[in-house]
């Protein structure tokens, strides 16, 4: 991407203490203990078992932005150091991200103003290995997530260091494609649309609410093909090849075979392989938010 000219984003936080009591990496005991009833009470056994894959294969590389009920689980805040922008060197990986976010402010910021509309930027949040969030604890195992509670998009940004080397999937776009991906589940939060989607699934069965997290998630990966078209200025050649290589990676399919468990689509609450680079693509194509309904969608 060319991102030497953009406008870095003065909406971050940095979070220079570290949470106690979690456990760390992969193999901590609490931090599994935490996840798996919440997951469960939102997606029951079968996302309990999508969960136990992914971070078997990732190391918990895992996105669990769109689990939007860690905050009903009661997770009690630990003390943080927060330092406001411009406090703290940033990093250069930190400094691209902002660069980022800065462009998909004014993406979006001029699409909601179509509309007569005001759109509300989210923050970003950079911590290392440990954190907390409105939604709770905040770990690297997570991967990158957005928590509606606060608004806020959590990252640390050694997970791009595993997209480069445990997912293949290197460069600067699927940096991009990450962070937008997140904007987009901000998106439907201050369109009222997850709300709507977390009431539903209570009501749905697991394959049902599986489903709709799938919508979710496909329309997230739409929205940042959205932002990409709207900045075609940043594209360069190869981006497009390294976005799609990046949501190849992460499709809930090749994750499973990755894991050596047949791909069940019941189970899926990302979507496909396939699902994730059509819909990413279809965004790139049109650059039209409402391009990106996969709810009217009759197939995804």
């Amino acid at each position: 991407m060319r991102l030497d000219d953009e406008q870095e984003s003065s909406n971050y936080e940095i979070q220079t203490g570290r949470s106690g009591g979690i456990g760390g990496g992969l193999g901590g005991g609490n931090l599994l203990g935490m996840l798996l009833p919440l997951v469960g009470s939102r997606f029951g056994c079968g996302g309990i078992a999508v969960v136990l894959i992914l971070m078997a294969v990732m190391g918990g590389g895992l996105n669990l932005g769109s689990l939007t009920g860690l905050q009903d689980g009661g997770v009690t805040p630990h003390q943080q150091s927060q330092s406001p922008a411009g406090s703290t060197e940033l990093t250069d990986i930190q400094r691209i991200s902002l660069k980022v976010l800065g462009s998909t402010e004014r993406r979006w910021q001029e699409i909601f103003a179509a509309e007569g509309q005001t759109y509300p930027p989210p923050t970003l949040v950079f911590y290392s290995r440990n954190g907390m969030s409105g939604c709770g604890a905040a770990q690297s195992a997570m991967g990158p997530f957005y928590c509606p509670a606060d608004r806020k998009i959590y990252l640390d940004t050694d997970f791009f260091n595993e997209m480069k080397t445990r997912f293949n999937a290197p460069g600067d776009f699927p940096i991009g494609y990450i962070i937008a991906h997140e904007v987009g589940h901000h998106i439907q939060t201050v369109t009222g649309l997850s709300d709507k989607v977390r009431k539903a699934q209570q009501r749905a069965s697991e394959a049902e609410g599986n489903t709709l997290q799938v919508r979710m998630e496909l329309q997230a990966d739409c929205y940042a093909g959205v932002w990409a078209a709207r900045d075609q200025n940043l594209m360069e050649p190869g981006d497009l090849e390294e976005g799609m290589r990046a949501a190849h990676a992460i499709g809930d399919d090749t994750l499973m075979q990755q894991a050596g468990r047949a791909p069940v689509e019941s189970m899926f609450t990302h979507g496909s392989s396939e699902q994730r680079m059509r819909w990413l693509k279809k965004g790139l194509d049109t650059g039209n938010p409402a391009a990106c309904d996969t709810f009217a969608a009759s197939t995804i």
